[in-house]
């Protein structure tokens, strides 16, 4: 059994990982030798062999929805982009690009066209998530350097974690804090975020403070720090909504500490003040002397994994490449290392404004690679319209059937993780291998050989004539040296004559930040929020992600374990709220606002704070109806950094008790009408949907089991019903309805599709949803990585397993990534006050 050392494909932490592939099955282990993990995975990393199927991929080309060869489409978009470029000019193109990218396609995407269509209209995804840490840290550094290592975390004496819930967003991160909380007991945790999450289950002062007042808490404790008094405590507790003696133990903490790290992610910078806010966590590391030492400074988590790689290289509009700007200087010296004339000389259109310029008809072509705007971006359904009217969309893809790719005019097939060769580059400065240990399937191509045939179509030959993805890196290590004397920290020079060997054996490699000479103290003004509710949208809607889900779910939406803890969109709101919206727990919620509506189900939360409501960005058109968060989100964005305010948006949110509510399982679902809700759930051999809908859905059902000639099994008790339907002694199909949402045996069902039940008493029991006696039903699983349910655990519980030891001990739980020991913890306590 050949063993491939590679790299996970999801958060900014950068986990090694181990694939092998036995008789097609591919298994995944932690790399013990890896320096961001140990061996250590999250959940979603350990179910990366899961993904690696070819159900639902992109396989060939397609032109306007027909197949094609690679010729045909290369000629077709070559020819497509020179007409837009000729009639209309280099500005109507742009490219939208990914932090999944690896770092040699990043190179050549970012090259192509700022180098050679001569636009600056690259942008990513990253926009969304770090953008603001770039702009903070270049103006606190003069250039984008995350000066702290993972390392420096087990090494401090005060930990801060603002915006971040780590616990669930880097999960192997936040263990390796636990590990060390527990090896130092004198280290002290702040969480600092509105909600009570996780991460709070470590933390010995938890700031529920108000939604985007974080500037506030920093200034003051810079006002702290230096003696002055223009912020003080009594009013960083007034603007921030916390007590004084909460700030002030904060501040006094902060003070006393020897060393101290702050980890700040996405609650900082999804603002529209984003960028000061990031400054003003700079401000104290600075101010105190917190900083260029061990166990010292401001930590910016990426969200993705090779957000950092796309840094390196210049893939934000706003950057030029390796580190360098859009000055002179900078400008002649990558004309003169890419060999151009032709060099954008001004900054492009970010994010949010180039779909905006879409949307206006200034951009006529629009290339998508490996991300999905039309869900990701804020006012999604206005992307949607920008998208549908463009005259040219290309999208770079793995899945054949994306929200973004029902738009598209071209579509080349990409390489999925596991296929890919190249590198990326995690939070702390650290370069790692993605390896591929899979053939590539059908007609994919990596995304480098992809805009390499471009440029080709293009006109740009001998730019772009790699053979291997080792060459770009070396092309891209080499710019980074280019005239380089020590102005630029980000150099690697260390790695630009790697022979092809060298590149394939490369160790995790961390560049250095050099003698950082600059440190600027940036002044900051705190502001609110830009959200305002009124007696409309009364709330505030927060946006985030959960423990088990990636993105827009394209990946980790068709794994059967990783839809099994949170299955549906949710909507947290306070038990105060809940009464005054006439809320209850369990129940179906529409969300609106003035930009559109998501159907979500309620969960009261202790965590969440009043006149606020949190739910995930995950869900998309192909996993639910009306399920996209974004659908909602406003785009205000930072002045500076231009990344959206994605964390606070006013909305309304009503209760929806439906007609009825239902499970239907099928081998192939019947097409459903528009009146109908559904949530796609990722099952083993069947199709699985939750349904709710006000008009009866029975009737579509019965004429779709009809014209396939199912034997049909129908049952009705009270205000509940149930159809079975089976051909030649297989069952094909179950539909479970009820006016009330009930529970059902779920494992049994899907057995049943595997294995018919042959006793009568099961098949009795299958109608009615339920288990035969002798199975229990898990319930709703908490322990993603062993399957334990809330049923299990329950019972283990009253059994005498009184604590999490005592539950990972029979039951294995929690021993793994650990994501799902604070609910451990809170069904403990929560079973033993009952009794």
């Amino acid at each position: 059994m050949t063993e491939t050392r590679t790299t996970c494909p999801y958060c900014g932490v950068g986990c090694g990982v181990v694939a092998s592939v036995t008789n097609g099955e591919v298994r995944v282990r932690g790399d013990e030798t890896h320096p961001a993990n140990y061996g250590r995975l999250c959940v979603k990393g350990s179910a990366l062999g899961e993904t690696t199927g070819l159900e639902g991929r992109l396989l060939r080309p397609m032109i306007d929805d027909v197949e094609v060869d690679w010729s045909q489409a290369l000629d077709i978009a070559g020819e497509r982009l020179r007409e837009i470029i000729a009639t209309d000019g280099p500005q109507a193109v742009a490219f939208y690009a990914s932090g999944q990218l690896l770092t040699e396609d990043y190179y050549a995407a970012n090259k192509l066209m700022k180098g050679f269509i001569g636009a600056a209209n690259i942008d990513t995804n990253s926009r969304l998530c770090m953008s603001s840490a770039v702009t903070g840290y270049k103006r606190a550094f003069g250039e984008d350097i995350v000066p702290c290592s993972y390392d420096d975390i087990e090494k401090t004496d005060l930990v801060v974690l603002v915006g971040s819930n780590a616990a669930w967003t880097h999960p192997v991160l936040y263990q390796r804090l636990v590990q060390a909380r527990a090896a130092n007991p004198a280290l002290k945790v702040v969480v600092i975020d509105p909600r009570q999450t996780a991460t709070c289950d470590i933390a010995d002062l938890h700031l529920a403070l108000l939604p985007g007042s974080d500037a506030g808490l920093f200034v003051g404790l810079l006002n702290h720090i230096q003696g002055e008094n223009s912020w003080p405590a009594p009013r960083v507790a007034e603007f921030c909504g916390l007590t004084l003696a909460d700030v002030e133990t904060f501040y006094r903490w902060f003070s006393d500490a020897p060393r101290a790290v702050t980890l700040f992610t996405m609650g900082i910078n999804q603002s529209t003040s984003g960028s000061d806010k990031c400054n003003a966590i700079i401000n104290v590391h600075l101010a105190s002397g917190k900083f260029a030492r061990e166990g010292c400074g401001p930590f910016s988590l990426t969200g993705q994994p090779n957000a950092m790689g796309g840094r390196e290289v210049g893939g934000l509009a706003n950057q030029l490449a390796a580190h360098m700007n859009f000055e002179p200087d900078d400008l002649a010296r990558v004309a003169r290392f890419w060999g151009t004339e032709r060099l954008a000389q001004t900054p492009g259109l970010m994010a949010v404004e180039l779909f905006d310029a879409i949307a206006r008809g200034e951009v006529k072509a629009v290339w998508i690679m490996g991300t999905n705007p039309a869900v990701s971006l804020p006012d999604s359904h206005a992307v949607c319209q920008a998208l549908a009217a463009c005259p040219l969309v290309i999208v770079s893809e793995v899945m054949r059937d994306t929200d973004t790719s029902r738009f598209a005019h071209i579509r080349f097939p990409a390489l999925g993780w596991g296929e890919k060769n190249g590198t990326v580059t995690n939070s702390e400065r650290r370069i790692s291998r993605q390896r591929a240990f899979l053939p590539a399937p059908g007609e994919a191509k990596p995304d480098w050989w992809i805009i390499a045939e471009i440029a080709k179509k293009l006109g740009y030959v001998a730019a772009f004539n790699w053979q291997h993805p080792q060459e770009i890196f070396c092309e891209h290590a080499a710019l980074s040296a280019f005239e380089n004397t020590g102005a630029r920290a980000f150099n690697l020079r260390d790695l630009v004559t790697l022979t092809r060997q060298q590149w394939d054996d490369l160790e995790p490699y961390q560049w250095a930040t050099g003698e950082m000479p600059v440190r600027r103290i940036i002044p900051v003004e705190p502001e609110h929020h830009g959200a305002v509710p009124d007696a409309l949208y009364p709330l505030i809607l927060n946006s985030g992600r959960i423990r088990d889900q990636w993105h827009t779910m394209t990946r980790t939406g068709y794994v059967p374990r990783l839809m099994q803890h949170i299955a549906e969109p949710q909507v947290d709101v306070s038990a105060a709220d809940a009464a005054r919206f006439a809320l209850q727990d369990g129940q179906l919620a529409r969300l609106s606002s003035p930009r559109g509506v998501m159907v979500a189900r309620v969960n009261v939360s202790a965590g969440q704070r009043d006149g606020e409501v949190f739910t995930p960005m995950h869900w998309n058109n192909r996993f639910a109806r009306q399920g996209k968060v974004n659908a909602l989100v406003e785009r205000r964005c930072d002045p500076h950094s231009g990344q959206p305010e994605s964390k606070q948006t006013a909305i309304r949110i009503m209760p929806w008790q439906p007609g009825w509510q239902g499970e239907l399982y099928a081998r192939e679902l019947p097409e459903l009408p528009a009146f109908a809700h559904w949530w796609c759930k990722a099952t083993v051999g069947v199709e699985r949907l939750t349904l709710a809908s006000d008009k009866a859905l029975s009737e579509v059902i019965l004429a779709h089991c009809s014209a396939k000639g199912w034997q049909l099994q129908i049952a009705q008790t009270g205000e509940r019903s149930s159809m079975l339907a089976w051909h030649n002694g297989d069952l094909m199909l179950g539909f479970w309805e009820g006016k009330a949402r009930s529970a059902l045996a779920h494992d049994f069902i899907v057995s049943a599709f595997q294995t018919p039940p042959s006793a009568l008493f099961e098949r009795h029991a299958l109608l009615d949803g339920q288990s035969p006696g002798e199975r229990k039903d898990p319930g709703r699983i908490i322990c993603s990585c062993f399957g334990v349910g809330e049923n299990t655990l329950r019972e283990a519980i009253a059994g005498g397993c009184d604590s999490v030891a005592a539950l990972g001990a029979k039951l294995r739980c929690g021993t793994n990534c650990g994501s799902c020991v604070p609910e451990l913890k809170g069904l403990v306590a929560e079973v033993n006050t009952v009794v």
